[in-house]
């Protein structure tokens, strides 16, 4: 049943691989229209939480339900969903726009206006012909920002967002979350970075050893 407050709700999740339980029975929900932090050292079980979630790992036991759908029963993946989890990969030899060209065609999408001014709002230049491979670290993950944005998603899913990124392209980050927020996403960050937890979320959860703590 789709919760009118809670967008997604997790419920006694637990994923193991072999011996080890990377996600040990986890309850919680995240807000709708709401920014909420999740941290925890690696191997926490921050990311395999995160990757359950959006459906690209299937969870041991339990259950997560995004609108009221669970994922691997009703649907596989949540539809409006954007994502950074772990390196964005993107073919090294094309510029950054052409990247997002191919992913967005592959949804028979092909305004490309709209993807120039996805990459200008992240702060990368559409117009750069630059291989993607000579890329800086930084710049890497801004178009992977940008990937996560351009379908417009109502939910956004972000696995050490500012990884990389200088001063001003945290400060360039963070308010666009919250611009992204204003406009109704919901999102997600799981982050070391304690300033970013601090001024963005509405709620914060910390994993330990695959738990709630």
């Amino acid at each position: 049943m789709k919760s009118e407050k809670y967008i997604i709700e997790v419920v006694n999740a637990v994923k193991k691989y072999k011996e080890t339980i990377a996600v040990n029975d986890v309850s919680l929900n995240f807000e709708r229209n709401k920014i909420t932090g999740i941290i925890g050292r690696n191997g926490s079980g921050k990311t395999v939480l995160l990757k359950c979630i959006c459906g690209l790992t299937k969870l041991s036991s339990g259950k997560i339900m995004v609108d009221g759908k669970i994922i691997g029963r009703d649907i596989e993946t949540p539809k409006s969903i954007g994502v950074i989890i772990e390196t964005p990969g993107f073919i090294q030899e094309f510029s950054g726009l052409k990247n997002l060209e191919i992913l967005y065609m592959m949804n028979n999408k092909k305004d490309k206006e709209k993807l120039k001014e996805v990459m200008r709002t992240v702060g990368l230049n559409p117009d750069d012909k630059k291989r993607v491979s000579k890329y800086s670290l930084g710049m890497k993950q801004r178009l992977g920002i940008a990937q996560a944005i351009m379908e417009n998603p109502d939910i956004l899913i972000l696995d050490e967002p500012t990884n990389a990124l200088d001063k001003h392209g945290v400060d360039e980050f963070r308010q666009l979350l919250l611009k992204l927020k204003g406009e109704g996403k919901t999102i997600i960050i799981a982050s070391h970075n304690s300033a970013d937890i601090e001024l963005l979320c509405d709620t914060v959860y910390e994993l330990d050893g695959g738990k709630i703590i």
